[in-house]
């Protein structure tokens, strides 16, 4: 199993607390809504990526796990 970012498009406001706090993953677009690097996190970074999405103001930034497709 591996971890990815992801954003509720729906859900975010554009506040862009997610590109300052994992900037290795998101930049903002022109209008200020992220743009994620949709690779794996793991390590250090996925830590990162967890404080991000705890931080975000709308719940809009997430960390899922996805499953091995073979299981």
């Amino acid at each position: 199993m591996s971890e990815r970012v992801r954003v509720n498009p729906i859900a975010c406001e554009a506040h862009g607390m997610c590109a300052e706090l994992l900037p290795e993953r998101i930049e903002l677009d022109e209008w200020g809504y992220p743009v994620i690097d949709e690779r794996p996190v793991s390590g250090v970074e996925l830590q990162h990526a967890i404080r991000a999405a705890r931080a975000c103001p709308t719940l809009a930034l997430l960390v899922e796990r996805e499953r091995d497709p073979s299981s």
